[in-house]
């Protein structure tokens, strides 16, 4: 069992910065081989904008953001981030953070099927 619990959301004018966490907990929380953020925006999929192997910290982004967001860990804190630059109101909606522990192998890090546990995200607003 993993739990999850983002922070760090609020309302921001274009251009702004934000970062994201996501606090890491549970018994399950050594097993875990993925961690990533999903974006929920109004009347949109829940789309992947980044994901981390927690193994060896390769990192992916959705082309949308790929230069603006940056995921990182730190492990000994078990805290997800999300660094958020030069934001745009296309980024507003609810930020999830997601936990894989299974050891299968992935094709897609960014695919929200994969993920077993969410966290109940941090909503993010941007004004122009």
């Amino acid at each position: 069992q993993v739990e999850l619990a983002e922070s760090g959301g609020g309302s921001v004018q274009a251009g702004g910065s934000l970062r994201l966490s996501c606090a890491v907990s549970g018994p399950g929380h050594s097993d875990i081989r993925y961690l990533a953020w999903f974006r929920q925006s109004l009347g949109e999929e829940r789309e992947g904008v980044a994901a981390v192997y927690a193994g060896g910290g390769t990192a992916f982004y959705a082309n949308s953001v790929e230069g603006r967001f940056t995921i990182s860990e730190d492990k000994d804190k078990n805290i997800l981030y999300l660094q958020i630059n030069n934001l745009q109101p296309e980024d507003t909606g609810i930020y999830i953070c997601a936990a894989r522990t299974s050891s299968q192998w992935v094709l897609n890090a960014l695919q929200s099927e994969i993920y077993a546990y969410w966290g109940q995200g941090t909503q993010v607003t941007v004004s122009s």
